[in-house]
């Protein structure tokens, strides 16, 4: 009985008594159904190659290779994935994906386990909180016609971070390393299943003393934790094959970052230099996930899976905000982008000025909250002459919140060092709640007969945005000081996608689909839309496999956000920018020299331009002209990676290449282009353990990521990491 490969929604059937085919090889074969488990949206390498829309698996072997912890370098090697760095350690990636507004990574899907993860992925999708990437068994990343099952972002891609899964006999890890910085990681994993139950438990610490220099060396690094707990129940019933599977996840932080980066003159003399007016800097957060998870398989021909799934998430992310100097209160962004105009400032920011009543330290404090049910039913068949036919239904009913909470405190400076002047009075930088009730609902169908498969689908999404504003004055929340605004939307997004193979060694696949971005929630503000195409080829010899595509994405009208982390005020406003246009070109190959030498190339192009001219109050993008081009998106990038590996040895070489890009759409600002040497090491001392050892930007580049949130900020410099692994 012949099966067939079946497309994926959101939320994926799990075969409990399946497993992944031992040997998956590149070449594009007629395949017809493979297996895919339930918190996965692809589940290996072969589907990701013959999907109806440009997709990559990032694997378990692959992540292994340098064991990054910092997933824009784990993103790197993927095609049409842009980014920009802030922090040296990737705690807060600003990813974009085919041109999409990459700022705190609002304008993606970015889900673990199938399940939304941004901290309110509808009414504030700033990704303040994000998946440790150390932890992740695989990462998925869908681009093009083949994400619109998951939204609302479905204008770039999707991103599904696969966590570690309970095994399917007793097994587990303990891996430790230390290095540079003080830079410190400990990971273990135990679990077992049996017939009717199954576990995995794991903690994750990570922590480093930074390496950037704060006064008299001061910790400018983070200490992050994490316990990750799954139990799974297989009940003995005679009709139907079910499960429940319930995941319990906690993460908690305390990061000495801050937005305050560097002049241009000072960025050349010490890169990484911090101010002593970013001293109190520092970021506490905690985050608890709940997912309770049923499999229900009704027959051969229907699955049906179900998600209970809550999110929460606190922070208060206690900053440098204003310089004040003879009354004159300046943002930092402000004093960091116009040195000659505000001296004083800077002396201040620099320690060189004592000065009363001189620094306001915002408390961005805020809780969020992400919760709703999810259910996908599939239903396949085959037709006549061996056609197959698969339809998907899926149902998500969603609610989520920011609570805001904000207050100012005020400091002196003297001799380098900070003192507290004065409390701030709570709320009065913020106080306030915006939330978001949303349904969403899908179709896809999917037809495959001989070579070719066609599958078309649709996505509905009814959406209610609100704020409750409380008053800068209102601590104890009366309501009678209480503003509000709703904005409803509704919409359908219709997608479709095609693949044809021509034998085991070649297919064409492509699309067309409607992108879309959730709007605020001020009254008849309009949503981000565009329409979106793709066209590639994959293809596969006994030298050489990968896949090129070309893609468009049209905008009709693109998104702003008012974002303090690109030199905003912060109010997280989203405003409407017009019209633009994002093409794009992408390649990945794979090759080897020998069987012991292989070696990977991907290349992304990527022109993104506004086609309207407006004025912006974001430092990111500033004042715009019809042309211009979208700032803090490089237009080349590749990655390309050499590995040489004998019986006991792995020696992987990673080259990435970031091409310069504007910090503001007029071009007048950019940051240089840099190319970055990673080198790891895998060595085998028994059959279960094993050294390992990775050195980052071998060649002690010193180099600008970007220019916000305020001012210059490095990247990670010279960094040597050593740890061993038993696993049992």
């Amino acid at each position: 009985m012949k099966h067939y490969i079946y497309t994926l929604s959101l939320i994926i059937c799990l075969n409990l008594n399946s497993q992944e085919p031992k040997q998956i090889n590149d070449s594009i074969i007629p395949l017809d159904e493979v297996i895919i488990k339930g918190n996965t949206i692809l589940g290996n390498k072969f589907v990701a190659k013959n999907r109806t829309g440009a997709a990559y698996y990032l694997s378990t072997e692959e992540l292994a290779q340098f064991d990054y912890t910092d997933i824009n370098r784990a993103l790197s090697k993927i095609s049409g994935i842009n980014f920009y760095e802030e922090d040296g350690f990737g705690l807060r990636p600003n990813i974009s994906i085919r041109g999409t507004s990459p700022e705190r990574s609002s304008k993606i899907a970015i889900m673990e386990d199938g399940i939304l993860i941004s901290p309110a992925p509808y009414s504030a999708s700033s990704a303040y909180y994000f998946p440790s990437v150390a932890r992740m068994q695989a990462i998925e990343v869908l681009k093009g016609s083949s994400q619109i099952q998951y939204g609302p972002y479905t204008t770039g891609g999707a991103i599904n971070f696969v966590s570690t899964e309970i095994p399917q006999k007793f097994r587990g890890k303990i891996s430790t390393s230390y290095g540079s910085f003080k830079t410190g990681q400990t990971h273990a994993t135990i679990g077992n299943s049996s017939e009717k139950f199954g576990y995995m438990f794991e903690i994750l610490n990570y922590n480093s003393d930074g390496f950037k220099s704060l006064n008299e060396d001061l910790n400018t690094g983070f200490d992050i934790n994490e316990i990750t707990s799954k139990i799974k129940f297989v009940p003995k019933t005679t009709n139907t094959d079910q499960s429940f599977e319930l995941k319990f996840h906690t993460y908690d932080e305390i990061s000495n970052e801050t937005y305050l980066g560097l002049t241009e003159t000072d960025f050349q003399k010490n890169p990484y230099l911090r101010y002593p007016g970013s001293e109190k800097d520092k970021m506490s957060a905690e985050h608890e996930q709940y997912v309770l998870t049923h499999e229900l398989f009704v027959n051969e021909k229907i699955k049906i899976t179900s998600n209970f799934y809550e999110n929460r998430f606190k922070r208060n992310w206690y900053k440098l905000d204003d310089v004040v100097h003879d009354n004159n209160s300046q943002k930092i962004s402000k004093v960091i982008s116009n040195p000659s105009q505000y001296p004083e400032h800077l002396k201040i920011l620099s320690g060189e000025l004592d000065y009363e009543n001189a620094l306001k330290v915002k408390a961005n404090n805020r809780e969020y909250i992400s919760r709703g049910i999810q259910t996908k039913i599939d239903y396949h068949w085959y037709g006549k002459n061996e056609s197959f036919n698969d339809l998907e239904l899926g149902i998500r009913i969603h609610y989520d919140e920011e609570d805001r909470f904000q207050w100012e405190d005020i400091y002196n400076i003297n001799n380098g060092f900070m003192a507290l002047e004065s409390y701030g009075e709570k709320g009065s930088q913020g106080n306030r709640i915006s939330f978001a009730n949303s349904f969403a609902s899908y179709i896809m169908y999917k037809y495959k007969f001989k070579g070719l498969t066609i599958s078309p689908g649709l996505r509905y999404e009814s959406i209610k945005l609100g704020r409750d504003d409380f008053g800068k004055s209102n601590p104890l929340r009366n309501i009678e000081s209480l503003s509000t605004r709703e904005n409803k939307v509704s919409v359908l997004i219709p997608g479709l996608g095609f693949n044809y193979t021509f034998g085991n060694n070649l297919s064409v696949f492509g699309g067309i689909h409607k992108g879309y971005s959730p709007p605020g929630s001020s009254d008849g503000q309009k949503a981000e839309e565009s329409v979106n195409s793709e066209l590639g080829i994959r293809f596969s010899t006994k030298k050489l496999n990968g896949e090129i595509i070309a893609y468009r994405n049209d905008y009709s009208n693109l998104l702003g956000n008012d974002l303090a982390a690109t030199g905003g005020f912060g109010e997280m406003d989203p405003f409407n920018a017009g019209k633009a246009l994002v093409n794009g070109f992408e390649v990945l190959l794979n090759t080897s020299i020998s069987k012991y030498i292989p070696i990977s190339f991907s290349y992304t192009l990527t022109d993104a331009k506004f086609l309207t001219s407006f004025g912006s109050t974001q430092d990111i993008w500033g004042e715009v002209n019809n042309g211009d081009q979208i700032p803090y998106i490089p237009k080349h990038q590749f990655s390309s990676s050499l590995s040489y590996r004998i019986s006991k040895l792995d020696i992987n070489l990673n080259a990435s290449y970031n091409g310069k890009f504007s910090t503001l759409a007029n071009g007048t600002e950019e940051i240089s282009s840099y190319l970055i040497l990673d080198l790891s090491m895998k060595y085998r001392i028994k059959k279960d353990i094993f050294l390992k050892s990775k050195i980052l930007n071998l060649s002690d580049k010193k180099y600008a990521v970007s220019k916000a949130p305020a001012g210059l900020r490095p990247g990670h410099p010279f960094g040597i990491y050593t740890g061993i692994e038993y696993k049992f």
